[in-house]
């Protein structure tokens, strides 16, 4: 065998053992909000009030949350990029969607400062849609059903407590309707508790 092939021999099991693990912390991760979203259900039949609740999750800092650098949303350029404007009834802007074939960005609207601990954000969209959708193509991928690159996955891009955009890989037309529609309702959600 050339040297150059045991390379590629050497590389191979790298991925396949890097993927291994990705996957075990994936599960784990899944595990880990199950176990909250219990304790939760638990603590709310007990008589917790929301808030306190999500006020002692954050003193245990578990969050489903990656936060990442911000940036500027760029100008849609490519041609297959579709771009929906998402609004309250009345008119009022709330984000901005940029759909092409891979990915969908939503840009939150800058004048609204959406905090992450607003309900129904964490509670309803990230471990109710996001996190099950996630979870649930995990389980395929587990069963050889859909290969780990295709796995649906997300991105929270946030400041402080101050949402910026979400970024949404491997999703069809169906979650693709489910997934405007739930963020909507939640950003609308959102807008009307800080008018408040």
């Amino acid at each position: 065998m050339s040297e150059e092939a045991e390379k590629i021999k050497k590389f191979v099991a790298f991925k396949k053992k890097l993927e291994k693990k990705v996957e075990g912390l994936e599960s784990e991760l899944n595990e880990q909000r199950l176990m909250l979203e219990t304790v939760n259900s638990i603590l709310l039949e007990k008589g917790f009030k929301r808030a306190e609740i999500t006020k002692a999750s954050e003193m245990l800092e578990v969050s489903p949350v990656k936060e990442a650098p911000v940036q500027l949303p760029p100008q849609p350029s490519a041609k297959d990029e579709k771009v929906i404007l998402l609004k309250t009834v009345t008119g009022e802007s709330l984000a901005t969607l940029y759909i092409d074939q891979d990915s969908l960005r939503i840009v939150l609207s800058e004048d609204k400062n959406f905090n992450i601990n607003t309900p129904p954000f964490a509670q309803f969209l990230v471990e109710r849609v996001l996190a099950k959708m996630q979870e649930k193509d995990s389980e395929l991928a587990r069963a050889g059903q859909l290969t780990t690159d295709k796995i649906f996955s997300y991105n929270i891009v946030q400041e402080g407590d101050i949402i910026h955009e979400m970024v949404i890989k491997n999703f069809d037309a169906n979650r693709l309707r489910e997934l405007k529609s739930s963020i909507r309702w939640t950003l609308e959600k959102m807008y009307e508790k800080t008018k408040d």
